[in-house]
């Protein structure tokens, strides 16, 4: 009865909110749902069965989770994902009241979810899932989540206990590599090819070099980026798979060496759990468009303008690395918040590589809630290229006006932002922008 009732009332905030406020999506139907019953989540799996994935990591949740639903769908698959981005419990929670029906029933065949890292742990209390993705670990909201060291730990602790899950491991993360020896389920490796690693230099940016077994410090043959790679200890030998798997010669809209990890795990999960076939994925993955802010490309004024989400040193560095993929100079708007998504504390933007990126920037621009931060961090990459244009707005609205006015109409604009500035950002441009 309190489960049915949660149900219910979840439905009717979903609709207030949804229909009446015109929000997209909120975290409240959820809430109150398990605020009535605790074990909803629970009691919704234990009579609805279905494929349940799980996607967890630090970067690029949103991208796989995506991917997968692209690939499910064009199979004909019905399947409902957490899309909005709410993944902790209660948004977990919201997810499943939006697509359930008022008699409990489920009418899907798959369920995918990001979770945050630190709601991975609590979720998997709830189900057992069919599969989960561990994409990779890096510093991030230091504030909320604390070292990375300590969320693998927490991870390990609670996926051991899993049996029947079949497990999707980053191989090339020696954090997430090694916890993967302690689980029971079934394994299968994803990697990037060694040809597409580099870098030999650890490089600034970088989260986790010491050995998880004893301690000592790695030795990497080759870098993707950050901490991923091929890796030895020399003290006990722990050291990167022999074999991992990686979707050959991909064609696809995704930049980045980040997104052909998630195109990877995406690839070898459809493959195993759902019997799809890598020569679709290969066929179809061309098809596939990013999702909101990630590299999400409109037209603003007829500029265009590309958006890209970086979130902490690794993603940020991956994204200056996708702006800086060719010679041509581009008008480049850096959005820094400390809201909640982002969190509180915003030293990590000293371990960016800006210095990398300014000689890309015709001008550059500077915004949001830490937007004095963000241009002290930049007067020290800019002192070597005073013919640079700099300027720094509070509102970000009159930056975006201010960066699309000074923008020629064959010349491209970048916006790099925290979470929160990028939702903010897609706020301003889709009143009267169109999606390429």
């Amino acid at each position: 009865m309190i489960y049915n009732s949660s149900i219910i009332i979840g439905k009717i905030i979903n609709f207030l909110i949804t229909k009446i406020l015109k929000r997209a999506g909120s975290t409240w139907p959820g809430e109150i749902a398990l605020s009535l019953d605790n074990n909803f989540i629970k009691k919704t799996f234990m009579t609805n069965h279905m494929k349940i994935i799980l996607i967890a990591g630090t970067n690029g949740k949103t991208t796989t989770a995506s991917l997968i639903k692209f690939f499910l769908e064009k199979k004909g698959f019905r399947v409902f994902h957490n899309q909005e981005g709410a993944n902790l419990l209660n948004g977990t929670a919201s997810s499943i009241i939006k697509h359930i029906d008022v008699d409990g029933k489920l009418n899907y065949q798959a369920a995918i979810f990001e979770v945050d890292e630190n709601t991975l742990p609590l979720i998997v209390k709830e189900f057992e899932p069919t599969a989960i993705i561990l994409n990779n670990l890096f510093r991030d909201q230091l504030d909320r989540y604390g070292e990375v060291n300590t969320i693998a730990l927490k991870w390990q602790d609670s996926l051991k206990k899993l049996k029947n899950t079949h497990f999707f491991i980053n191989a090339d993360d020696p954090l997430i590599y090694y916890l993967s020896k302690s689980l029971q389920g079934r394994i299968n490796y994803f990697g990037l090819k060694q040809t597409l690693m580099s870098k030999k230099e650890i490089t600034h940016d970088v989260d986790s070099i010491y050995c998880p077994a004893c301690g000592e410090k790695l030795l990497y043959y080759k870098i993707a980026f950050s901490h991923l790679g091929e890796y030895i200890c020399l003290k006990c030998q722990f050291a990167s798979a022999k074999e991992t798997f990686s979707l050959k010669n991909p064609k696809t809209n995704l930049l980045g060496k980040y997104n052909l990890y998630n195109i990877n795990a995406v690839s070898l999960l459809l493959s195993k759990i759902f019997n799809i076939s890598l020569s679709f994925i290969q066929k179809e993955l061309i098809n596939f468009s990013p999702v909101f802010g990630r590299q999400e490309k409109l037209v603003y004024q007829d500029k265009k303008i590309t958006i890209l989400l970086g979130k902490n040193p690794a993603g940020f560095n991956q994204v200056i690395e996708v702006v800086t993929t060719n010679s041509t100079q581009r008008n480049i708007l850096l959005v820094l918040n400390d809201r909640i998504p982002d969190g509180r504390d915003v030293s990590w933007i000293w371990d960016v590589d800006f210095e990398k990126l300014i000689p890309f920037g015709k001008n550059i621009y500077v915004s949001g809630d830490r937007v004095y931060d963000m241009s002290l961090r930049l007067n020290y990459c800019l002192k070597n290229y005073q013919e640079r244009k700099f300027f720094s707005f509070e509102s970000l609205k009159q930056s975006i006006e201010n960066i699309v006015k000074e923008t020629k109409r064959d010349e491209e604009i970048f916006i790099l932002a925290t979470y929160s500035g990028m939702l903010e950002t897609r706020k301003i441009l889709l009143k009267s922008s169109i999606p390429l």
